[in-house]
């Protein structure tokens, strides 16, 4: 049961960049998954969720219409296509899955946890 994050990097003010998590398991298809991030010196914050079989997703406002989240169980991965980044979207990126949907976008937590990928966005 693993969460392998990627994609991330130094990105103008302005670009785009396209977040991947590869999950392995086929139980992990059954899962609802999301997108979390960490500032330096700031707690985890939840950036956006997905329902099990992508037929749902929920944002946090300072995200949404500049990101989209999908997930594609025959490839066994999520993503989250981030555009016209800003300077407080750099964080260390973290994808997460839980079988419980509020544990996600209620509690920002969940059952399993991938390593962070850092974003930088700058000038």
């Amino acid at each position: 049961v693993q969460l392998q994050a990627s994609g991330g990097g130094l990105v103008q003010i302005g670009g785009s960049l396209r977040l991947s998590c590869a999950y392995s398991g086929r139980a992990f298809r059954s899962y609802h998954m999301g997108w979390f991030r960490q500032a330096p010196g700031k707690e985890r914050e939840f950036v956006a969720a997905i329902t099990w079989a992508g037929s749902s997703t929920y944002y946090r406002d300072s995200v949404k219409g500049r990101s989209t989240i999908s997930k594609d169980n025959a490839k066994n991965s999520m993503y989250l296509q981030m555009n016209s980044l800003k300077p407080e979207d750099t964080a260390v990126y973290f994808c997460a899955a839980a079988l419980n949907w509020e544990k996600i976008v209620k509690t920002s937590g969940a059952d399993y946890w991938g390593q962070g990928t850092l974003v930088t966005v700058s000038s």
